[in-house]
């Protein structure tokens, strides 16, 4: 336990503890960072430290003594949503949907929309398995025909589009040609997704973020400022959507 200070913290491996709350811990070794970070992962609350090759446990363990009032605050700040379930709501594309459960109706499938609901066959505790399968489906889907589309309008060439559920990053390009997105980017507006899979495509060009990037970044989202409003909006609302579901 570290004493000392305004709050109190202990530590286990997977663990940490401030004034009396736990939350998930992860410590990590960053050969390229020059400084000790502190991230709050907006899913779990999950606490993660990373530490220079160099740095000390103890160095690390008295840099989030320190920070322990920033950690309870972003913890603070972490948006709440409801659990799905029957009678909830679900984002889709800019749309709201109702979420019902239809546990005898099984010739359409697992999951499937009628108008402004989703209707789920099944169980009542395989919901929220059925409706992220049905997310990433249609995300898989979304995505690669807008990104297909888009390098196809600029001559570039794209190997193959994947979906993750990734908590650091919404979008990347490897060298091969390889694009792949958060799936939780379906439960983004319209403009939101645009702007992600321009990014992506933009890097089958330019794998930096020079000027030249953002302006292709730009004529592929439909303007500079539909751009800058996707870009504003991800830093608003993003964290949100990863604790959907």
């Amino acid at each position: 336990m570290t004493k000392g200070y305004s709050h109190t913290i202990e530590w286990a491996a997977d663990q940490v503890v401030l004034d009396g709350r736990p939350f998930p811990f992860t410590l990590r070794r960053d050969a390229r960072a020059r400084r000790m970070l502190l991230r709050v992962m907006p899913r779990d609350g999950a606490v993660v430290l990373v530490l220079p090759k160099r740095a000390s446990l103890q160095a690390g363990q008295q840099f989030m003594a320190e920070q322990a009032g920033w950690i309870l605050a972003r913890q603070a700040e972490r948006p709440q949503s409801p659990p799905w379930a029957d009678g909830g709501s679900l984002p889709f594309l800019g749309e709201t949907l109702t979420i019902r459960h239809c546990p005898q109706q099984r010739a359409r499938g697992a999951v499937w929309r009628e108008g402004g609901e989703l209707l789920v066959a099944g169980q009542p505790e395989h919901l929220p398995r059925r409706l992220r399968d049905w997310l990433k489906s249609r995300a898989r889907e979304e995505f690669a025909a807008q990104a297909r589309s888009l390098a196809a309008s600029e001559g570039l060439s794209l190997s193959r589009v994947t979906v993750r559920d990734t908590s650091s990053r919404w979008g990347s390009c490897s060298a091969g040609g390889n694009l792949s997105f958060s799936w939780r980017l379906i439960m983004a507006p319209p403009g939101i997704v645009r702007y992600m899979v321009a990014h992506e495509v933009a890097h089958l060009r330019h794998m930096d973020h020079g000027d030249a990037f953002w302006r292709l970044v730009a004529r592929l989202s439909g303007g500079d400022a539909e751009m800058r409003a996707a870009r504003h909006w991800l830093k608003r609302h993003g964290a949100a959507l990863h604790l959907v579901g």
